[in-house]
C-alpha cells in the first residue's frame, strides 16, 4: 500500500506586496487633491501707538451684529442680508463733516464724518453660523468695492481693473477698508 502524502495548499504571495505597492503608487499619482480656498483678508498691522486704542466717536462707528437666531442687526435694528450693503455704503459715504469732495452721502448727523474715519464694527454670537458670518463680510466688501469703483470712475475714468498700482493705492486710501471684528464671548 502506498501512502499518500498530502501537501498543504498554499498560495504564492511573494508578488502580492509588489502589486499592493504598485496600486498605492497608481492611486497617489492619479488622485487630485482639491485646495480649499480661504477668505482673502489682510490682517491689520500690529499697532503700538495710542491711536489704535483711541475712542471712536459713535457717529463714526457702524455696529453690525449677528445673534444666535441668525438675525443681522445694524445699530440694534434687525435687517436682511440684502440691506447690509446699502446700509454700509450710506454710512461710509455720508460726508457728515462736509469735507469730502468725492462723497455723495446725505450728510446725516448720525452717520460718519468721512470715509477715512468710518469704522464698521462686526460682532457675532458663538452660535452664529459661518455661512451667515461670511455672507455679511461679503456684503461689507461689496459695499467698499462699489464705492471704490465709483471713485475710480469719477477721478480716473477707469474701472478698478484698469488702474495702475499708484491709482489703486489712491483709491484704497480714499475709501480705506476699516472693519473691526469683536471677539466672541462664550
Amino acid at each position: 500500500m502506498k501512502s499518500f502524502k498530502r501537501h498543504s495548499v498554499s498560495v504564492n504571495a511573494g508578488s502580492m506586496a509588489d502589486i499592493a505597492f504598485l496600486l498605492l503608487i497608481f492611486f497617489l499619482v492619479t488622485t487630485t487633491i482639491s485646495a480649499d480656498k480661504g477668505i482673502l483678508r489682510k490682517l491689520p498691522p500690529i499697532c503700538d501707538s495710542p491711536d489704535c486704542t483711541a475712542d471712536i466717536p459713535d457717529r463714526n462707528l457702524l455696529e453690525i451684529a449677528m445673534n444666535a437666531d441668525q438675525q443681522i442687526m445694524i445699530e440694534a435694528n434687525i435687517v436682511t442680508l440684502e440691506d447690509v450693503k446699502d446700509s454700509v455704503e450710506a454710512f461710509i459715504d455720508n460726508n457728515g463733516s462736509a469735507t469730502c469732495d468725492f462723497c455723495e452721502g446725505k450728510q446725516s448727523k448720525d452717520s460718519s464724518d468721512h470715509p477715512k474715519v468710518a469704522v464698521i464694527s462686526l460682532r457675532h454670537d458663538a452660535l452664529t453660523k459661518y455661512d451667515l458670518f461670511i455672507s455679511v463680510q461679503d456684503e461689507i466688501t461689496r459695499a467698499y468695492y462699489d464705492l471704490r469703483m465709483r471713485y475710480a470712475k469719477q477721478v480716473y475714468d477707469k474701472t478698478p481693473d484698469e488702474l495702475t498700482k499708484e491709482e489703486l493705492i489712491a483709491v484704497q486710501k480714499a475709501y480705506p477698508f476699516i472693519v473691526s471684528e469683536i471677539m466672541v464671548k462664550r
